[in-house]
């Protein structure tokens, strides 16, 4: 699944596409994804994106009427970008109509699988457009006013966002006598967001700490930090903006702003390295894979305690 620096990166480069972009038309493919889609989802033609930000895993995506186009890539959903040239170069003579008579996608393996999971398509004013593909069909479309934002379900229990003023004092808080791993405490989207799998193995490793440790053993009793967990704390950021600036990690798709937007690999020190040598200097042990709330988990049992 997307985490955090995937979905930061699609968000980075739907800005250079489609920011200050008029909506001309939504093609709608489908009754939905995991939930149906809004059914005033047509109405956002005619209305341009002002801004596009994101809240831990979702893409919220501000048009001028004050509404907001939430996006969540669930497990396999992408954008991605034509210009009008492009699309004008793939056009193709209508091949079939679907849900009502929307055309058939025309983009075929340029969105990949054919073009049979481009469930949305938005039709810029100048040409250009915005395909969201999705196989697994479990991401999530909304659409809502701004001022429901704060009581939106899906949005109003998220925990603090991790480069916001979120710091060990926090996080201590929120973990004082908890009886958890720290692995899955730190998973969980209240505790602080966007912190998926993939990226708690690796700053566990970095920080030295078992994913097994007791979360509450790593506050003081007065509730203050430990060490230990101010290090991890800097060692998520860490490894959050490392994964942004190399494009994020969670699949193998190429990146690229003015065309396709998907993700590109990252090299992990422990993550998927089952049975191989321990990356961290002078340490010399084996990583191991085990599972953790039916979620496997990689580590150096080693130099993790």
């Amino acid at each position: 699944m997307p985490e955090l620096p995937e979905v930061e990166t699609v968000r980075q480069g739907l800005i250079k596409g489609i920011l200050d972009k008029r909506i001309s038309e939504v093609l709608i493919r489908r009754e939905g994804l995991r939930y149906p889609f809004p059914e005033d989802l047509p109405t956002i033609a005619g209305h341009t994106v002002i801004n596009i930000r994101r809240r831990a895993k979702y893409l919220l995506m501000d048009l001028d009427d004050g509404r907001v186009l939430l996006s969540h890539l669930g497990m396999s959903g992408r954008y991605t970008l034509f210009s009008s040239s492009e699309a004008n170069a793939a056009a193709q003579p209508l091949l079939g109509t679907v849900n009502g008579g929307v055309p058939v996608s025309r983009f075929g393996e340029r969105t990949g699988y054919g073009g049979k999971h481009d469930h949305l398509e938005f039709v810029f004013a100048d040409g250009s457009r915005a395909i969201y593909t999705d196989p697994r069909r479990f991401g999530i479309i909304d659409l809502f006013a701004n001022i429901e934002e704060p009581v939106h379900p899906l949005l109003e229990s998220l925990g603090p966002e991790p480069f916001d003023a979120w710091n060990a004092s926090m996080l201590a808080r929120k973990l004082h006598r908890r009886k958890t791993s720290i692995k899955i405490a730190i998973l969980d989207q209240k505790t602080v967001v966007g912190v998926g799998n993939i990226y708690a193995c690796e700053a566990l490793h970095r920080s030295g700490i078992s994913p097994r440790t007791l979360a509450g053993s790593l506050v003081r009793k007065n509730g203050k930090p430990t060490l230990r967990l101010e290090r991890l704390v800097g060692h998520v950021k860490d490894i959050l903006n490392e994964a942004i600036a190399s494009g994020g990690s969670t699949l193998n798709d190429f990146a690229n702003v003015d065309g396709e937007l998907g993700y590109f690999a990252h090299h992990f020190a422990v993550y998927g390295r089952e049975d191989e040598p321990c990356l961290k200097e002078g340490c010399g042990g084996t990583v191991e894979r085990i599972t953790q709330s039916n979620r496997s988990t990689f580590l150096c049992p080693r130099c993790q305690r």
